[in-house]
């Protein structure tokens, strides 16, 4: 069995709005503010009880949505961005943030 994909460095760059994680693998993937909060995995955003989520419906965000304010580890298996709007509830799991790396090795490899 395949263990979890965990970081060995998470940096939140409030100045840049990016998260950089370094993977115990070696990996380093980056995500900027915009994508973290479309792919906020929390039930208000993604929708819950067969209803879709805040993000379904509202096809643009603002800057004080898109806008790091910090963030904190949820256990050893999670980030927890707080953005300037408020919004505080998405754990963002490891296993989210590798399989969502858009960096070009992760772009090109097949999925299978």
């Amino acid at each position: 069995m395949q263990s979890e994909p965990s970081p060995s460095a998470i940096r939140i760059i409030r100045e840049g709005q990016r998260v950089e994680l370094d993977w115990a693998d070696g990996h380093q993937s980056q995500f900027d503010a915009v994508a973290l909060r479309w792919l906020c995995p929390c039930a208000y955003c993604r929708g819950e009880a067969g209803l879709p989520g805040w993000l379904d419906a509202n096809p643009s965000l603002s800057e004080q949505q898109t806008t790091f304010t910090g963030g904190e580890l949820v256990g050893s298996y999670a980030l927890c961005i707080f953005w300037a709007d408020g919004h505080r509830t998405g754990y963002y799991t490891w296993s989210l943030l590798r399989t969502n790396c858009a960096c070009a090795a992760c772009i090109s490899a097949p999925h299978g």
